[in-house]
């Protein structure tokens, strides 16, 4: 099938490129940011797909952890965030996911979450679908109020134990005793080094394995169930609004251009072009909470 194919090609895994990728030579693909042809392609659309990355997050002061934000410490964050690492140094590994853990949990949702849940709550009443797949591995489109939401980088509010396998959702703060006030991104800071025992662990009887953070790695092939249901909605959706993602990392970035493939429009609301803006039938530049929201406002052909 389409989507499994091009994650074949991308190896399945999540990995960050940034190579500019030339985007198709058709008329079609011309970007424009005229919002009121775009309202009218809103206003007929029955099942609107919406891909959101960091940048959304970042409108709410959740760290992108690219540019100035990119290290932890003294360590590179995709570092970091790999199977390696979590094996190698556990403790680190969950300071540095405690630190965003409790970062995301003072968080609040961002104009561009709430316009998205409120839009996809007034077309549900209509028979019409919106359905969020996002990147972001913090809890505020549930926040929101999104009810559809397909996270295809996990999440930071579930565990997964390495032992049993057995997948809860932990909101606790701290995440247990000994992570109490760790993981400040202080340079100058030294890791904490907790005992392997002393870190999360499983709550399932007879197990207490060591519990990781349930997002998937770098290096990791992405669930194949999360896959398979964002290739439904790839197949059936009639508009795709690719939100605050940089479209660098795969195989997210290839989601938009293969929507935009069978020529269904699709809208990219960010603060700059990104390598797969010239795939894309509309570009909006700017932050998504001022973008967002007017795009997706009830229309004057809405009954309700």
């Amino acid at each position: 099938m389409l989507l499994q194919n091009r994650a074949v090609l991308a190896l399945g895994l999540r990995m960050c490129s940034t190579r500019v990728m030339k985007g198709p030579s058709m008329d079609t693909a011309r970007t424009n940011s005229d919002m009121s042809e775009f309202r009218k392609v809103f206003s007929q659309a029955k099942h609107i797909a919406i891909i959101t990355g960091a940048g959304v997050s970042a409108e709410s002061g959740v760290p992108t952890f690219r540019g100035e934000n990119e290290k932890w410490r003294k360590w590179q964050s995709q570092d970091l965030a790999t199977p390696e690492a979590f094996s190698r140094t556990p403790s680190r590994v969950w300071e540095f996911y405690h630190y965003r853990r409790e970062m995301a949990l003072n968080k609040k949702p961002s104009a561009a979450h709430l316009a998205i849940a409120e839009c996809e709550a007034r077309l549900r009443k209509q028979g019409r679908s919106v359905v969020v797949i996002t990147q972001c591995i913090d809890d505020l489109h549930r926040q929101a109020g999104s009810k559809h939401v397909l996270k295809i980088h996990g999440s930071l509010m579930e565990t997964r134990c390495v032992s049993c396998g057995h997948v809860t959702v932990n909101r606790r703060s701290p995440i247990c005793a000994a992570l109490k006030d760790k993981g400040s991104p202080d340079p100058d800071v030294a890791d904490a080094q907790i005992p392997v025992d002393k870190l999360p662990r499983c709550g399932e009887i007879d197990c207490r394995g060591l519990l990781r953070p349930n997002v998937v790695f770098f290096g990791e092939t992405l669930d194949s169930h999360i896959l398979t249901k964002v290739e439904k909605e790839m197949e059936t959706c009639d508009l795709c609004l690719v939100v605050g993602t940089s479209s660098i990392v795969y195989p997210a970035a290839m989601f938009g251009p293969q929507i935009a493939s069978r020529g269904v429009p699709v809208a990219e609301f960010n603060m700059k072009t990104t390598p797969k803006t010239e795939y894309f039938m509309y570009h909006f530049q700017g932050p998504c909470g001022t973008t967002l929201p007017p795009a997706l406002v009830r229309h004057e052909s809405e009954d309700i």
